[in-house]
């Protein structure tokens, strides 16, 4: 999950890694480096994403090295949408691609299975999205702040005017209900100023702290 803010973005995912209907790693890290301040979620197969993502950041390292500076968000998805659709019979991967550049600020990209390209103001992606659309759609806002959209992602009380609403984590909305989504969740904060990275173990997420367990 990717949510775009003015200056930046904040990205989220789980870390479940399943081989069919086995868990083979519940601490994977799905935020991947493309560059200093762009990064990747990833799903679809775990190794054909990989490979998507070594060989944007390739494609950007060289980029940045000839150009002398630092290449934008737009670069780095269509770099990963141009492999994605010349490949689409052999891959399984989709991607959300966000970050900061000094263009554009911040910015988010979805790279969907086959190649298509598009830009949002947030994505979410993998097989637990198809159980948070509506929560997402109905809680997003246009315009929220950094703190904002890390409590859309993550969890907090966010005051509008005179009421309010309590967003509950969507990532564990869909770790709850997803037999392929779980562990804990990784955050990252992108702007002007780097990365900031987070993780709320599985145990402290807010919509799991009842009969369920994860992992």
């Amino acid at each position: 999950m990717a949510v775009e803010f003015d200056g930046g973005v904040v990205v989220g995912a789980d870390s479940r890694t399943t081989t069919g209907q086995f868990v083979a790693n519940r601490v994977t890290d799905k935020l991947t480096r493309l560059s200093d301040t762009i990064y990747c979620c990833r799903s679809g197969s775990a190794a054909d994403t990989q490979l998507v993502a070594d060989v944007v950041s390739t494609y950007l390292d060289m980029l940045e090295t000839e150009q002398n500076e630092a290449p934008t968000v737009a670069i780095a998805a269509n770099l990963a949408k141009s492999f994605v659709y010349g490949n689409k019979d052999y891959l399984l991967a989709s991607l959300i691609i966000a970050g900061y550049d000094a263009q554009s600020k911040g910015s988010v990209y979805t790279v969907s299975l086959g190649g298509t390209i598009l830009k949002q103001p947030y994505a979410i992606g993998g097989s637990g999205s198809s159980y948070i659309y509506g929560f997402c759609d109905s809680n997003f806002k246009p315009g929220m702040t950094a703190e904002q959209c890390r409590a859309f992602v993550a969890t907090g009380t966010l005051y509008f005017g005179q009421g309010f609403l309590i967003f509950d984590l969507a990532l564990a909305h869909a770790m709850a209900r997803d037999g392929s989504s779980g562990g804990v969740v990784r955050l990252a904060t992108i702007d002007s100023s780097g990365v900031n990275k987070t993780m709320i173990p599985g145990d402290q997420l807010p919509y799991l702290v009842d009969s369920r367990t994860n992992d």
